[in-house]
């Protein structure tokens, strides 16, 4: 299993019907992924200093919504790479209520974007490094 973010569900995460309003697994997915590069180093103030990038900035997301998740409920959002291009790289969730219960899988692709020659931005390679700390 790859890294986990753990999180309990709030009143506010919820739409009127008393399930959570699926913008929160957007924010959630976004949320593991930051927590995930930061335990391994890599945060994006890392990726800014230490590799001179700009950022990963999503290029593609999706979800796939298998369960309901209600006010209260624990649940776990597990994020693996699932693969690697030379200027991007592909993000698997899995949402899991009460332990075991899959509720939504989903995914985010992201760039490793790098400064223009003009002070624009541009898609560039992946350090090894870093494919290494999320390893």
């Amino acid at each position: 299993m790859g890294f986990h973010y753990d999180v309990t569900v709030a009143w506010g995460d919820c739409d009127e019907m008393g399930i959570v309003f699926y913008p929160n697994y957007y924010y959630w997915f976004d949320t593991t992924f930051h927590a995930f590069t930061r335990e391994r180093g890599v945060s994006q103030r890392a990726i800014r200093e230490r590799f001179g990038a700009l950022g990963t900035p999503l290029v593609d997301t999706g979800a796939r919504y298998r369960a309901p998740v209600r006010y209260d409920d624990p649940i776990r959002i597990v994020a693996e790479i699932e693969s690697w291009s030379t200027r991007s790289f592909r993000l698997r969730y899995t949402v899991l209520r009460d332990g075991d219960t899959v509720a939504v899988e989903g995914h985010e692709v992201r760039a490793w974007v790098v400064p223009g020659p003009d002070g624009s931005f541009k898609a560039g390679t992946i350090p090894e490094a870093f494919r290494e700390a999320l390893a």
